[in-house]
């Protein structure tokens, strides 16, 4: 049997299966991988990049640690993969790029993070994920966009921000609002993320991906 993966919003199926073939179902949700388990045939992979957080109960840490005790090797990244392998990792969920390193090591914690709103029929996301707008506005920073303060307060803008309404325009006149940048500044930082926006979610599902690659 093909592996498994859960995606559609950090990577679309389609982007995906030009990196890997394998059987690509829609963000996971609650008692999606007992089902597997139970299979006939099951899967020797699953990958876990995105999933429900808010809306449907999340998949819960007991199903994936059965998936792993029934000899399933999970690799996890991106989104809902990076949170679950971090929690999971001394279990031997396999964990990949920089958002799992990220919770690993203490840098971000709440699932909030990672948390998007997505179209339930494309699975495609309408909001931005806190991860990729720290990473953003980090670039704009190193590139003298605007000032490591500056910077601190428009992450601070964005946490507090509900995660639907979370997205560039709406971070950056916010911040103009509440005085961090100037408009001078706030058009700069916003004809700087039209270029130099980062996915890292984008990014590290491609890395569960070639890992799973790498499995096979």
């Amino acid at each position: 049997m093909k592996p498994v993966v859960y995606t559609g919003t950090s990577i679309s199926h389609s982007d995906a299966r030009k990196i890997l073939d394998a059987d690509y179902r829609a963000p996971v949700r609650r008692h999606d991988l007992r089902r597997i388990v139970t299979l006939a045939s099951p899967p020797e992979i699953i990958g876990i990049i995105d999933g429900v957080f808010f809306d449907n109960a999340a998949v819960a840490h007991r199903e994936i640690i059965e998936a792993l005790k029934s000899g399933i090797i999970v690799v996890g990244g991106g989104s809902m993969g990076a949170l679950r392998a971090s929690e999971l990792e001394t279990y031997g969920m396999i964990g990949v790029g920089k958002v799992f390193e990220m919770y690993r090591n203490g840098v971000i914690e709440s699932d909030d993070e990672v948390a998007v709103t997505f179209d339930a029929g494309s699975n495609e996301a309408l909001s931005v994920p806190l991860v990729n707008i720290r990473m953003t506005v980090e670039a704009a920073k190193n590139a003298g966009v605007i000032d490591p303060v500056q910077a601190a307060a428009i992450i601070g803008v964005a946490r507090k921000l509900f995660y639907p309404d979370r997205n560039y325009q709406n971070v950056v006149f916010e911040s103009e609002k509440n005085g961090i940048i100037s408009g001078i500044e706030k058009k700069k930082l916003l004809d700087f993320i039209k270029l130099n926006e980062i996915d890292i979610k984008y990014q590290d599902a491609i890395l569960v991906l070639e890992k799973i690659k790498e499995l096979i």
